[in-house]
């Protein structure tokens, strides 16, 4: 069933409802963790949320370098003692083709589990803080969408109306009593 596991973009619904936190680790989280971690290489991402996926769970994966050794699970974070403020350019696999300038916190602490329950503590500057609260924002429904100004908003509608209309399109049901 994870084989067929694919990254959902925008406009999804699922993209939007805020995530649970998870309360069992069972080995179908870990085999989750390992094909997020395929699609998030496969797309050439450093971060994919579980949403992104389809899983409505308070879950992440991180990997800024595209190093294995440098693979990070975030389960049921929480972010806090963010400082500093810094504006950089962002992408989102769930929403291809699209940059957008974001202002973030320049620092963070993130307190989380991993995938065996174990607590995890750490800081974080500069591009992994700015991952982090990117992925953060997945859990909670927000899009990067919705860190666009105006401008933005008219530069990325041809991209976005393409993907409303992808969406609709792969989504139509086929008229009821027809005979194939």
């Amino acid at each position: 069933m994870l084989e067929d596991l694919k990254i959902i973009s925008y406009p999804d619904p699922r993209l939007r409802r805020v995530s649970v936190p998870v309360k069992e680790f069972r080995d179908k989280l870990g085999d989750l963790v390992r094909r997020m971690f395929e699609l998030m290489r496969e797309a050439k991402g450093v971060g994919l949320a579980a949403p992104q996926v389809g899983y409505n769970i308070r879950l992440f994966i991180v990997n800024h370098t595209q190093k294995p050794e440098d693979d990070r699970v975030y389960i049921n974070p929480v972010l806090f003692d963010a400082e500093g403020e810094e504006t950089s350019s962002e992408g989102c696999l769930s929403l291809p083709n699209i940059n957008v300038d974001v202002t973030r916190a320049k620092s963070a602490k993130m307190q989380a589990v991993d995938v065996n329950g174990k607590p995890i503590e750490q800081v974080e500057t500069d591009y992994v803080a700015r991952i982090w609260q990117h992925e953060l924002d997945h859990l909670n429904g927000i899009l990067l969408i919705d860190h666009m100004g105006p401008t933005a908003k008219v530069e990325n509608r041809k991209i976005l109306k393409e993907l409303e209309e992808k969406y609709v399109a792969e989504h139509r049901e086929e008229p009821r009593g027809k005979v194939k």
